[in-house]
């Protein structure tokens, strides 16, 4: 249920302690302690959020300094548009995965999050050659037939896909495991300014926080959740986008897979979900053949 908060408040909270939305629902139901947050005892705010007492204290703190920083004005001079979750821009199928995010925060275009053709293309940080002219077989039709490119700004496969969404003059959507302060990987500095000018930057972690290892396991689940369906170039067996793949699955999307040489180490796990039963693809017009007859259906 999407319920009337506060944005100021939400915002410093968020600022303070990026909470998820299933936390953020024990502040404001039964008792929407989020508006008196200030006034609260810690005590009250370790037992509604399950939390240490030494954390709610610090959190509590924390939030009573900073709750006269007009953040929506702090962040527009940055070209940073929070968009929480109540708000008419928030995707509505994030809320549909597990553990959605409560703030958005975007660079850029943020009409494109109401496109809801979109489309995942993920693969390998190590993606050969293979990958580049498998992309370049299916962005086209993706990008003809009006589908949105998601993907993570990572090196290898993330990387191609954006460039070949712009190249062919279509709409790409990069979901970064980080605040905007910072920037992984760094090559991708000159790729991610034409983004955040021309497509669309997002993240669900306030600025100042830096890349960890654990953010982009999590970030998985947004672009997998953001999607209709999912596209795996390039995997080895063990990687993070088997896992990606996975949460796709769960969330009950489409995954097509490009099949790959049987005798190379970036096509083992692609070749391994042909097994299990994922859709393989030789070009991007299948995709979109396939997604329009099952919305033809419903």
């Amino acid at each position: 249920m999407i319920l009337a908060v506060d944005t100021q408040r939400l915002l410093a909270l968020h600022y303070v302690y990026p909470l998820p939305l299933q936390k953020l629902q024990q502040l404001l139901s039964p008792v929407n302690v989020l508006n008196t947050f200030e006034e609260a005892h810690h005590d009250e705010i370790a037992k509604v959020l399950q939390i240490s007492a030494r954390k709610a204290l610090q959190i509590s703190q924390s939030f009573r300094q900073i709750m006269t920083i007009p953040f929506e004005e702090a962040y527009a001079r940055a070209n940073i548009f929070p968009i929480p979750f109540n708000h008419p821009y928030y995707p509505a199928q994030l809320f549909e995965i597990s553990s959605p995010p409560t703030v958005l925060y975007v660079k850029g275009h943020y009409t494109l999050l109401t496109n809801k053709k979109q489309i995942a293309i993920i693969g390998s940080r190590k993606a050969t050659a293979y990958s580049k002219r498998a992309i370049d077989l299916i962005v086209p039709p993706l990008v003809q037939r009006g589908h949105t490119v998601v993907s993570g700004l990572a090196r290898g496969a993330d990387t191609m896909a954006h460039k070949a969404t712009i190249n062919m003059g279509g709409h790409t959507i990069a979901v970064l495991g980080h605040g905007f302060h910072y920037l992984y990987p760094r090559e991708n500095q000159i790729l991610a300014e034409e983004m955040a000018d021309r497509q669309l930057l997002m993240t669900e972690y306030p600025p100042y926080m830096k890349p960890e290892k654990w953010h982009f396991p999590m970030r998985n689940r947004i672009i997998s959740g953001l999607s209709q369906a999912l596209v795996v170039t390039e995997a080895a067996l063990k990687s993070g986008t088997l896992i990606t793949t996975e949460l796709a699955l769960e969330q009950g999307k489409d995954v097509f897979v490009v099949p790959g040489p049987i005798d190379a180490e970036q096509s083992k796990g692609t070749n391994q979900l042909l097994l299990e039963g994922a859709i393989p693809v030789m070009n991007g017009h299948q995709i979109v053949e396939t997604l329009d007859l099952f919305s033809n259906k419903n």
